[in-house]
Formats: structure tokens, C-alpha cells, sequence
């Protein structure tokens, strides 16, 4: 199986403050992972660098077999993210959003609207298309943010923080919901989490970062009982 996300040695500082020291993850295509650490655990450098939103200062990164420097107009059309703020125009309905979205891609409105009623659907939004976001709820609001993330097709999803401010009652209903996603659209899911519950029910394969290190990586079982992991998540490093 190929990988969908190839990341070497990266390192990162902010002046005089280093957020990575070297990690390595290896992603394969279709996979469902996390990234768990403690707040400044190196969780969204890690993301932000691999989307291009921040420059590293060594290392690779790679999607699909592609440098994300090098060949960054494929690398992002391959991402989408779901991210933890909400920063949508509240003025207008969720369907022109999605549309609008699609159209940051370059997909016209009659190319995406096949693929905008396939989420409504599957998302179960349907009776919210015609609604402002203002007028959801928290779930509804993180379906929204999944929606427009995969809106043009991308073949990673990356999901920050997913569950944050939603109601402890709905947090089953949206995790089954991301992991008949993973199953059903054959994408590369990517959680991350700070909350060690939510994640391991989630992921099948789990980075842990910690202080801009890889503490620990693998089966949400194996690090259970992970010792360092349960440090330094509870240390708050």
C-alpha cells in the first residue's frame, strides 16, 4: 500500500523556542491515525508545516510521494482540513459555503454539486443545507467543518480537535460517523487530539508527541498502559 504521508526528521524552532526535534511518521493511504500530545506538544506545527502554512527548518515532508515545498499545488488539493475554529462567513447558507469552498479549488458550481449533495447526505445535513451555521449545533457545526473539508475531493482529511465543544452525549454519534467516513470513502484520516479518551476510540494507529519529540507510536491498546505517554499527558508537557 502506498503512503499518504511521509514525514523525516523534521525540525522546527520559533526563535529561540524549539516546537520539533526531529520526528519521523509514515502514513499509509487509507489509514485512520491520530497525533495525541498535551497543548505544545508539536501536534499543529507538525500539521501546519505539512499543509504549508508554516516553513520548516529541516527535514522532509512528503504526500503521495511528492515534497510538499516543491510540489505544493498537488500536496494541498490532496489535503483537506477540519479545523477546530469556526472561521465560515455567517451570513450565508451552508450549500454556498461548500460551494464557495469548492470553488477556492477551482471546481465550478455545476462540477461540485454532485459532490456537495453526496456530503449533505452522508453527513446527514440535508435539512440544513438552507441554514446559516449560526443556527447549528456544536455537532452539526463539526459535520459542517468535516463537509467542507472533503468538499473538493482531497485524499487526506486532517480533523482538529473534533470533538471540542460538543455535548459529551453526541461524541459517539460523530465518531461513528468519522469512522464510516474512513470506511466509506477510502480517505486518510487524521485526528488530533489532546484528549486521550476521545482518541483512542478513534484512531487504529496513534502518534504521541511530547515536547516536540516522538514519545510513542502505535496500537490505541499498546499505549494504553504506555507509561511515558500516560506522563506526559498528564504532566501536561
Amino acid at each position: 500500500m502506498n503512503e499518504a504521508i511521509k514525514i523525516t526528521n523534521l525540525k522546527k524552532s520559533y526563535d529561540k523556542t524549539i516546537a520539533l526535534k526531529g520526528i519521523d511518521i509514515s502514513i499509509k493511504d487509507g489509514a485512520f491515525f491520530g497525533l495525541l500530545g498535551p497543548n505544545g506538544a508539536g501536534k499543529t506545527t507538525t500539521i501546519n508545516i505539512l499543509t504549508g502554512l508554516v516553513n520548516k527548518d529541516s527535514g522532509e515532508t512528503k504526500v503521495f510521494d511528492k515534497d510538499t515545498e516543491k510540489d505544493f499545488r498537488f500536496t494541498r488539493s490532496q489535503i483537506g482540513i477540519s479545523a477546530q475554529e469556526f472561521s465560515q462567513d455567517w451570513f450565508f447558507s451552508l450549500e454556498k459555503l461548500l460551494y464557495f469552498q469548492a470553488g477556492y479549488f477551482g471546481i465550478r458550481k455545476k462540477d461540485a454539486e454532485s459532490k456537495v449533495n453526496e456530503l449533505f447526505d452522508k453527513l446527514g445535513l440535508n435539512e440544513k443545507r438552507n441554514s446559516r451555521l449560526r443556527q447549528l449545533s456544536g455537532g452539526m457545526k463539526r459535520r459542517f467543518q468535516i463537509a467542507k473539508a472533503l468538499v473538493h475531493d482531497p485524499k487526506i482529511i486532517i480533523l482538529d480537535e473534533p470533538t471540542a465543544g460538543i455535548n459529551p452525549t453526541l461524541i459517539n454519534g460523530l465518531i461513528d460517523r468519522l469512522q464510516r467516513a474512513n470506511e466509506e470513502l477510502g480517505i486518510t484520516l487524521c485526528v488530533i487530539e489532546h484528549n486521550m479518551r476521545v482518541i483512542m476510540n478513534l484512531a487504529e494507529h496513534i502518534y504521541c508527541l511530547s515536547n516536540g519529540k516522538m514519545l510513542a507510536s502505535g496500537a490505541p491498546k499498546a499505549l494504553q498502559n504506555d507509561q511515558r505517554v500516560i506522563d506526559a499527558y498528564l504532566g501536561g508537557h
